[in-house]
């Protein structure tokens, strides 16, 4: 993957080096990074599926963000629709997971745990890289059996899921550096209890229109909570169409 950064110096990046986590600016622990891709109309997904969004250099770089995190964090929802399965180990990440398992867990938010326990992310997962599912106390009985026989349960929350005790959890067992790859309703209530660090934005030089969702999909922020700065913009070197933005909360 080539990327370059746009003027006033256009010069060629190391990408791994480019978003790197920042050195001890976590909070209790915990950096909490969003990976998502728009169209140049806004749209979070094309028929359904972010995918759809995307070209090579932006899949290389969903795979870098994964080598870089400990867990990736997404909804259930996006699981069902990307048909999500464990992450694998990718010959690029070299050095970025030593002395960590050779890959980043998988934690799956669901009230409802409406999940297919039989499916690869979690028969498949690796021994030191289980699956987690976030969940709340109010959960089906049955259903927090069938998580807790297939997979790692954190609970936090009653209604709905209290992702700062989340992700407490998740840092005492060792997952600090956290990827949420969506979808837009849990992106949006992570930005809404103030927990996102980090924005990684990939703008998609196509147009959309249609009644597609946002990459965060919820009611209005704070102002506090939604501003931004932009670290760098990226294009890649080969096909410049698509615009790679890292954005950082405006206090970070």
């Amino acid at each position: 993957m080539r990327m370059r950064r746009l003027s006033p110096d256009p010069s060629t990046v190391d990408v791994a080096a480019a978003y790197a986590y920042p050195p001890g600016a976590s909070r209790d622990g915990t950096w909490v990074r969003a990976n998502m891709i728009a169209s140049a109309d806004g749209a979070a997904a094309l028929e359904g599926r972010s995918g759809g969004l995307g070209c090579a250099a932006d899949r290389e770089l969903f795979a870098l963000l994964r080598g870089l995190c400990d867990a990736v964090v997404v909804g259930a929802g996006t699981v069902r629709a990307e048909g999500y399965g464990p992450a694998r180990p990718d010959p690029s990440w070299g050095r970025l997971r030593e002395g960590r398992p050779a890959t980043p867990a998988i934690a799956i938010v669901s009230r409802s745990l409406d999940l297919d326990f039989v499916s690869p992310i979690f028969t498949e997962a690796a021994p030191d890289a289980p699956t987690m599912v976030l969940t709340v106390q109010g959960a089906d009985p049955a259903r927090l059996e069938a998580a807790r026989e297939h997979a790692e349960v954190i609970v936090a929350g009653t209604g709905s899921v209290d992702f700062g005790s989340a992700f407490a959890q998740m840092a005492e067992r060792g997952y600090g550096r956290l990827l949420c790859e969506g979808g837009p309703h849990v992106l949006a209530r992570v930005a809404a209890a103030g927990l996102l660090d980090e924005l990684c934005l990939t703008l998609s030089p196509v147009l959309a229109a249609g009644a597609s969702q946002r990459v965060l999909n919820g009611p209005p922020l704070p102002g506090a909570r939604a501003g931004l700065r932009l670290v760098h913009a990226l294009v890649d070197a080969e096909d410049e169409g698509f615009l790679f933005l890292r954005y950082l909360r405006a206090t970070a």
